[in-house]
């Protein structure tokens, strides 16, 4: 029988041996997919290259695709970046996306498997794949094929099986495991001040930085020859950076913005930050930007008192009306507190506009520029902060005052917990602040008018209410991350609510519902 086959095989021209199994063969069907652009054995996170390994076995733990983290590199890598997955795994994720909305956006996508390959393709172009965060890319996909408002909560990822995410494995520079699992942020919980710690370390052990690369530094707008003096200061006077070094004074060289740190075959990046001691400051290089950012402020601050410490002490003796100020404001924090963020604020308003200073001769200036005025600006501050408080004091007795009318009491009560923070005059941005007294005004002249029309005030907050839910339900999403759009549409709201509720206060600019609803179509889109 087998001579008979192969006689048939040969008289059709077929000259292979059925033994043997081509490459061509093997990669037939499902299997022509499995390419390594489609499943790469790399995937950079964090700024470096990570190992990746796939394993299709349902139930396991390792089940999808694992990622190897260096401990090192944890705190940068970005968790928008990891909901990608790998090119070949994406079409099916989004397919679970999909399935998981109500029945009637669904039912507006099918048939699901060829609209999700659709929507792959878009999203798998190359200035595409891997920008921002993919249920954000789905959720905007989704809104323009259904015409629906789709709220980007109606996405049940819970629902999809734990191959759709990744599996992160972070190890330590010997390749030890420290920790395994699927929720990035719970990872970094745990792991996330161990990992500043080590990349810390690994800085202070690579340590080749002078502080003074001009390749890498902020821009300035000092002259050549400035520069150059500078520079040749520079390079007589910095030492390297020296983790146990604190400073009292800008007595090191130009600061980076960012370095490189030179790992086995791995390049990692560093944000050089002067971090606050009290009694001086201390450079370290941190892992992650937004920390570095907020740490080099407060250094900076530090620094900036630090040359000026007789005048500090005598505004903390002489803020006017600090004690008065300080019984309002009991409720929100302590004297200390309303004191640190007074002279805060007025150190940043002296001496750290953008851009900060980036090495001696700026921070020396700097210092000679501002110096002069840091007792006006504390003045001014506490001026208005005294306003701000005496119109909280007034707000909060006629929350708790007005009776009968439950719907618009918690709402203002609400409104006035997001107005005023424990640390509401360092919170609050520059422009709005001086508009805060005005906001607060609203609030009392709001339920004021109620005795007299309850219905119309009822009314307009059934009209804004929704609009304002969608806002705080997205930063919420968001994690508290605004940005530009996000921080104009939030001060909105509030202009609005003057609007309607407080005419007589008036707005500096046009605002109504439909304006913001308008705004808030741009704000998602």
């Amino acid at each position: 029988m087998a001579s008979r086959r192969n006689a048939q095989r040969r008289a059709r021209g077929d000259h292979t041996d059925p033994l043997i199994l081509t490459r061509e063969a093997l990669m037939r069907h499902e299997a022509a997919g499995v390419t390594t652009q489609a499943f790469p054995k790399t995937d950079k996170l964090g700024g470096v290259d990570c190992s990746v390994s796939y394993l299709h076995e349902p139930g396991d733990s390792k089940d999808g695709m694992t990622v190897t983290i260096s401990l090192f590199v944890l705190n940068q890598v970005n968790e928008d970046a990891t909901q990608w997955l790998v090119p070949g795994m994406l079409n099916a994720k989004i397919l679970a996306m999909v399935k998981s909305l109500p029945q009637k956006p669904r039912a507006r996508l099918v048939s699901l498997p060829d609209t999700t390959q659709k929507m792959t393709d878009r999203l798998s172009q190359p200035d595409v794949i891997g920008k921002g965060s993919l249920t954000d890319a789905v959720w905007t996909e989704v809104k323009k094929i259904t015409e629906l408002d789709v709220k980007r909560s109606d996405f049940k990822l819970d629902t999809l099986s734990p191959h759709h995410f990744m599996n992160f494995r972070v190890v330590d520079d010997q390749g030890r495991q420290m920790g395994q699992g699927r929720n990035l942020g719970a990872i970094k919980a745990q792991l996330g001040t161990l990992a500043r710690g080590a990349f810390q370390a690994l800085a202070s052990l690579k340590n080749d930085l002078t502080l003074s690369s001009p390749s890498t530094a902020i821009s300035t707008q000092t002259s050549v020859e400035n520069s150059n003096e500078f520079q040749k200061n520079a390079n007589t006077q910095a030492p390297l950076l020296k983790d146990d070094e604190k400073y009292t004074t800008w007595n090191f060289a130009q600061l980076d913005e960012m370095t490189e740190i030179n790992t086995g075959n791995q390049t990692l990046i560093g944000f050089p930050t002067l971090v606050d001691q009290g009694d001086g400051v201390v450079i370290e290089v941190f892992d992650e930007p937004t920390t570095a950012t907020a740490m080099h402020q407060e250094g900076l601050r530090r620094l900036f008192s630090l040359q000026i410490k007789d005048t500090i002490k005598y505004l903390e003796k002489n803020l006017p009306d600090l004690q008065k100020m300080s019984v309002i404001y009991m409720s929100l924090g302590t004297l200390d507190d309303l004191k640190k963020q007074i002279l805060d604020l007025a150190l940043d308003r002296a001496f750290l506009m953008n851009p900060w200073p980036t090495h001696q001769q700026e921070f020396q200036q700097r210092f000679e520029d501002g110096r002069g005025r840091l007792t006006l600006i504390a003045n001014e501050l506490t001026r208005q902060a005294s306003l701000i408080l005496n119109e909280y004091a007034l707000a909060t007795r006629k929350i708790k005052n007005t009776k009968g009318q439950p719907d618009a009491v918690q709402d203002c009560a609400d409104q006035l917990k997001r107005l005023m923070g424990k640390r509401f005059l360092m919170e609050t941005p520059a422009q709005q602040l001086q508009h805060l007294v005005r906001y607060l005004k609203a609030i009392v002249m709001r339920l004021d008018k109620l005795r007299a029309d309850p219905s119309r005030g009822a009314t307009r907050m059934s009209e804004f209410k929704p609009l304002e839910q969608k806002f705080w339900r997205l930063r919420a999403e968001r994690k508290g991350v605004t940005d530009g759009r996000m921080s104009e549409f939030r001060w909105l709201i509030e202009e609005l609510r003057v609007s309607l509720f407080a005419q007589e206060l008036r707005s500096p600019q046009p605002v109504s519902i439909k304006r913001l609803e308008k705004a808030w179509l741009q704000l998602v889109h």
